[in-house]
C-alpha cells in the first residue's frame, strides 16, 4: 500500500518538486516516534545514573501528528542525531521531562498540545517543510532545513539582546514535546536554518547543536572570544562536541589540546588534525580530580599540568573547553593559565562541582557559562557548515526504531563523534544536491570518522 510517508520521501528527493506539491502532499493522522511515558517517570528511582538503562524507558510507537499554532511549521524529518541531553531525558534527569512539558504548556495557549502522556525527545534534525501556519512568512513548504534547538518567546525584551537569556526559553525536544525522533515535528519559525546541500540528510542532521554550541563557547562575544595562537584544552575531544571544537579552534588559528579516554579516541582526534593529545583513562562514575571527601586532589592536577607542558610546544591553556562537569572542573580551573578562561556548557558527569577556589581568584581566571546558542550564533555556525569549513563528525547511523541503542552508546561513552538516526530517509546518503562542492571538499574529510569505534 502506497503511504503518505512514501509520497513525502519521493518529493523530498525530487529536485523539480514545487512548494505546492509539498503543501498538497497528504499527511497521515499518526506517525512513528520514539517516546517516553509519563507513568514510567519513576522507573529508575533509587538507581545511580550509570545503572539506568535508556532501553527500558524508550518506546518506538505510533502517536498523533501534531497540529500547528501561530508562527509554527511542520517539518517532515528525514534524519536526526543523538546528543547527551537525550540520555538525560531517557533516564529522567535532572528531572522528569514531563515536568518541563507541563511548565511549557502554561506559557501560551498553542503550547497546550505539548503536555501529553508521551514525550517525543530529540534535539537535532534535518528535513523538509510540509506545512506552515498562515502567520509564517519567511519559509514555505518544500524548503530543506535543519533545526535550531532554542525555543524562545520572541516578544520578550531579553531576546533582542541574547535569546539564550530568555527566562522562558526552552530546549526543543528536551523541555518541549515533538522533538527530532519522529517522522514529523512541529517547530517555531525562528528555529529553522538552511540545510547544507553538499551533505546527506543524516550528515546535516548531526551538525547543528554541537556546532552552534561550540561556536558560542569559543568564537562568540558571549563565549571565550578565542584569538589566533590561543591554546585550547578540550575535554572529551573525541565526542561530537569535542570534534567540532577541534575544527573551530584550528579554523581560528588556535592550538587544540585534546583530552581523551583511550588510545583509539586519540587516533580519532589526530585524524582531525589535533597534534597535542593526552590520554586520560577514567571509569564511569569515578572521580579524577576530587577525593572521597570532596577535596581537590592537587597532585593529580600537577601531574596533568606537567603532561601538558611536555607536549610539543606545550603551554598552559588560554581557554579550557569544559563540558564533562564534576569529573573535570577542578582540573579545568587549575589548568587554565593565569588570566585564562574556562568556558562551560554542561555537566555530563554531574552538575555539583567542586574545585579549589584559590586556583581561580589568586590567578584572576574567569568561568564563563554557555548554554546552547542564540539564533544569530546558530546561523553563523550554519554558514560555516554550508561553506564546508566545519565538516560532519558522524561515526555511525541507526534506524529510528533502534534509537534507544544509539542513546545507550552515548550513555556508556562508547562512541566517537556523532551518532545519526534515519527517520523517514530509507537509506544513508540521500539528500545530497551539491555534488560539485562535496567533491571539492572530499569524501575523506566529510566521512573522516565513519566506522570509527571507541
Amino acid at each position: 500500500m502506497y503511504s503518505e510517508s512514501q509520497c513525502f520521501v519521493e518529493l523530498a528527493e525530487d529536485p523539480d518538486a514545487r512548494s505546492e506539491d509539498f503543501a498538497n502532499c497528504p499527511l497521515p493522522q499518526s506517525m512513528a516516534a520514539v517516546t517516553l511515558h509519563r507513568d514510567e517517570a519513576d522507573m529508575f528511582e533509587g538507581q545511580s545514573f550509570w545503572e539506568k538503562d535508556p532501553r527500558r524507558s524508550l518506546h518506538y510507537e505510533e502517536v498523533p501528528v501534531p497540529e500547528l499554532g501561530p508562527g509554527e511549521v511542520l517539518v517532515g524529518v528525514m534524519a536526526s542525531a543523538v546528543n547527551f541531553n537525550n540520555v538525560w531525558s531517557s533516564v529522567f534527569e535532572p528531572a522528569s521531562g514531563f515536568k518541563y512539558l507541563g511548565d511549557f504548556s502554561k506559557l501560551r495557549p498553542q503550547n497546550r498540545k505539548h503536555n501529553q502522556n508521551f514525550h517525543i525527545i530529540g534535539g537535532d534534525a534535518a528535513g523538509v517543510i510540509v506545512r506552515v501556519h498562515p502567520s509564517v512568512s519567511q519559509w514555505k513548504p518544500g524548503d530543506r532545513v535543519t533545526i535550531h534547538g532554542a525555543v524562545v518567546d520572541v516578544e520578550k525584551p531579553e531576546v533582542f539582546n541574547d535569546a539564550v537569556q530568555d527566562p522562558h526559553g526552552r530546549a526543543w525536544g528536551f523541555e518541549t514535546n515533538y522533538g527530532a525522533f519522529a517522522h514529523y515535528t512541529v517547530v517555531q519559525e525562528h528555529q529553522l536554518l538552511p540545510k547544507a546541500e553538499h551533505l546527506s540528510w543524516e550528515e546535516a542532521a548531526s551538525m547543528n547543536l554541537v556546532t552552534s554550541t561550540a561556536y558560542r563557547m569559543l568564537v562568540s562575544r558571549n563565549g571565550a572570544r578565542m584569538c589566533q595562537g590561543d591554546n585550547v584544552l578540550i575535554w572529551g575531544a573525541a565526542g561530537g562536541l569535542g570534534c567540532v571544537a577541534i575544527q573551530l579552534v584550528r579554523n581560528g588559528g588556535g592550538i587544540p589540546i585534546a583530552v581523551v579516554s583511550s588510545e583509539k579516541k586519540a587516533e580519532v582526534v589526530r585524524r582531525l588534525g589535533c597534534e597535542r593529545v593526552i590520554v586520560l583513562h577514567r571509569e564511569p562514575g569515578k572521580e579524577l580530580f576530587v577525593d572521597e571527601h570532596g577535596m581537590t586532589t592537587g597532585r593529580q592536577i600537577l601531574r596533568r599540568q606537567a603532561q601538558i607542558r611536555r607536549l610539543p610546544g606545550g603551554e598552559d591553556g588560554d581557554i579550557v573547553f569544559e563540558h564533562p562537569g564534576r569529573a573535570t572542573v577542578a582540573a579545568s580551573v587549575a589548568l587554565a593559565k593565569t588570566g585564562g578562561k574556562i568556558v562551560t556548557c554542561g555537566s555530563t558527569s554531574g552538575y555539583n562541582h567542586v574545585f579549589d577556589n584559590r586556583y581561580l581568584w589568586q590567578t584572576v581566571k574567569s568561568i564563563i557559562g554557555s548554554h546552547g546558542a542564540n539564533y544569530h550564533e546558530a546561523m553563523q555556525s550554519t554558514r560555516l557548515i554550508c561553506k564546508g569549513m566545519v565538516n560532519p563528525v558522524l561515526s555511525d547511523v541507526y534506524t529510528l526504531d533502534h534509537t534507544a541503542d544509539a542513546i545507550c552508546r552515548i550513555h556508556a561513552g562508547s562512541q566517537v563523534g556523532k551518532l545519526g538516526i534515519l527517520n523517514m530517509a530509507p537509506r544513508e546518503g540521500m539528500g545530497i544536491r551539491d555534488r560539485e562542492m562535496r567533491e571539492r571538499i572530499g569524501e575523506d574529510r566529510i566521512n573522516i570518522l565513519r566506522g570509527c569505534a571507541a
